[in-house]
């Protein structure tokens, strides 16, 4: 059994995958598997995979019924039996000693009690670093903590213990197909840290029509993922006061395109004070953002 499973879930990708397994066949450490979940792409993303046999990279393909990355995600990780799980998008490519790298780090740290994975730098493809450095290589600590009261934005390079991530699937609504990955990161982060390295092992370069451009409209879309997510800020003590009032901000106005009462908002969170001060605010960026998506 592989030490790591490459995680890539997909959904109309087929012209991008390519260049992903020309860097995974370039690897210099081949202990991983590929494990692909289709999320119900209509282009031929299943026949190019089908070309690639098992001779240069060892592949396992699940397809399944269109239902958002995070289920993709949950399908995934379900059937990982590999101590390593690191998720890799499939418009996104790796250098050729990305999984070396990671083998290396792991077995440094393997056994240190309380860890739940580690965090590598993101590069886009001409070599700059996406957003920021971590303050100190391999520094230790959790994920709200470095990256969310630390400020450093932007998509890192998270390689996790698969028997820890199995313990936090992401949360489904139905109807909905957006589930923002830090709503899992940020609940693994009360009870595990990660190490986190200032070494690229992931390229990436955000392409028109993938989630990250996709923007406002898919999040509204998604409404009470959005909420819940929010709500995962606000319930968490160690958060800063000043990102806490902008999920507050967040959580009242998707909690009004999902339909949801003052009083059932006002209900689900602790944090009382806050919630009377963003109230008028969060009502007339909803109002602003209802009229801009109407008007698109």
């Amino acid at each position: 059994m592989s030490s790591i499973t490459i995680l890539t879930p997909t959904y109309n990708r087929a012209a991008y995958l390519p260049r992903l397994y020309e860097s995974l066949k370039a690897q210099t450490d081949k202990d991983f598997l590929w494990l692909v979940v289709d999320d119900g792409s209509e282009d031929d993303t299943e026949a190019l995979l089908a070309s690639y046999g098992q001779k240069d990279v060892e592949i396992c393909y699940i397809r399944q019924e269109n239902g958002g990355k995070h289920t993709a995600l949950n399908r995934g990780i379900a059937e990982i039996r590999s101590e390593l799980t690191f998720i890799v998008d499939s418009d996104d490519y790796l250098p050729d000693n990305a999984v070396k790298t990671i083998l290396a780090y792991h077995e440094k740290y393997r056994g240190m009690p309380g860890l739940c994975g580690y965090s590598f730098l993101r590069c886009h493809g001409d070599g700059r670093v996406n957003t920021a450095y971590f303050p100190s290589d391999e520094l230790i600590g959790s994920y709200a903590q470095v990256r969310i009261n630390g400020g450093i934005g932007g998509d890192k390079a998270e390689v996790f213990y698969t028997d820890i991530l199995k313990k936090y699937p992401f949360p489904v609504f139905p109807g909905e197909k957006f589930m923002p990955e830090d709503t899992v990161w940020m609940r693994m982060s009360g009870p595990y840290q990660m190490v986190h390295i200032n070494k690229n092992i992931y390229y990436c370069d955000y392409l028109e029509g993938g989630l990250t451009n996709t923007g406002r409209r898919m999040k509204v879309h998604s409404p009470r993922g959005m909420v819940l997510r929010s709500r995962v800020y606000l319930d968490d003590p160690a958060i800063h006061m000043k990102v806490k009032a902008k999920m507050m901000l967040l959580y009242q106005i998707y909690g009004r395109f999902a339909g949801m009462s003052a009083g059932e908002l006002r209900g689900e969170t602790g944090e009382k004070v806050l919630w009377y001060l963003c109230k008028v605010p969060s009502f007339v960026i909803w109002l602003m953002w209802r009229r801009s998506l109407a008007a698109e």
